[in-house]
């Protein structure tokens, strides 16, 4: 259901594509609901797209570059700027560095990084989470969420490390065969060529050493060969350009690396986890 306090927070993607939108429609001699019958959705649809009740879909800005977009391509190159709008405001920085990051380098304490999470998963993720959202809002942040992994497909390839602490894998979220969903995608996202997955063993600290200690972060290597850093503590946005205190990042991120457990023996972990291997 669209909502009107949506209308006055509507980014400005989500803003011009409904003037665009509502313009073109007007031209064409259209209803909102003939507009509606030709894009496969409801006539009150299309009119909280052009109010910003509701940002247009995914998929109605396909539907809007087939029926209105006269082959200008406008609504094809709004979607990745109208998903921007529907990210959390402290993310949106941090979601263009990744669509476009050469390189990603990550570490996950809690639960399993959002690029490399199901459905599913996320769905109960956010959708549990506190304070609660609508129903409405969590679609838009899961599908925003799923949109994310468009990068495993990427031309130029990125080339991205997971580091999962193992406690990850073994947190129930959502159900039983949630979990198993989550572990079966982990073990696919691991044998892809650009991607290495680590996990970082429950009794790594056994040796007095426990690299990971500060928690979660995430290294990343722009198209420009800078590096920078981005953490994310409490819903909290930080990115961290210093040079000095990159490399004390990458550095420990890489004592990190040192003490999980191999790509092959992790991924046998994950299977197992899965119930695919004995």
């Amino acid at each position: 259901m669209a909502r009107a306090e949506n209308k006055e927070t509507a980014g400005s993607a989500t803003r011009l594509v409904a003037d665009i939108a509502r313009k073109m429609r007007a031209r064409k001699g259209l209803t909102q609901e003939q507009l509606g019958s030709e894009l496969g959705f409801s006539a009150a649809a299309v009119s909280a797209m052009e109010t910003c009740a509701q940002p247009a879909s995914d998929e109605m800005l396909v539907e809007l570059e087939r029926v209105l977009g006269d082959g200008m391509g406008i609504f094809e190159q709004a979607r990745e700027y109208v998903r921007l709008d529907k990210y959390p405001a402290q993310f949106k920085d941090y979601a263009l560095l990744e669509q476009r990051a050469l390189g990603l380098s990550l570490y996950a304490t809690l639960v399993v990084h959002g690029l490399f999470q199901t459905e599913e998963y996320a769905q109960a993720l956010i959708g549990g989470g506190y304070p609660p959202l609508s129903e409405e809002r969590v679609e838009e942040l899961v599908e925003v969420r799923m949109v994310r992994r468009a990068l495993f497909e990427r031309e130029p390839v990125a080339l991205i490390e997971l580091i999962l602490e193992e406690s990850v894998l073994r947190r129930t979220i959502g159900s039983e065969e949630v979990m198993r969903g989550q572990m079966r995608h982990l073990a696919e996202c691991a044998r892809r060529r650009n991607v290495t997955l680590q996990v970082l063993p429950l009794d790594c600290g056994l040796t007095g050493e426990h690299a990971g200690a500060y928690g979660e972060m995430n290294l990343v290597e722009t198209p420009e060969h800078d590096h920078l850093v981005y953490l994310e503590p409490q819903e909290e946005a930080l990115l961290i350009k210093e040079p000095a205190k990159v490399s004390t990042y990458t550095q420990r991120y890489a004592k990190i690396r040192a003490q999980a457990l191999g790509p092959r023996e992790s991924l046998g972990l994950i299977e197992r986890l899965a119930g695919d291997q004995q």
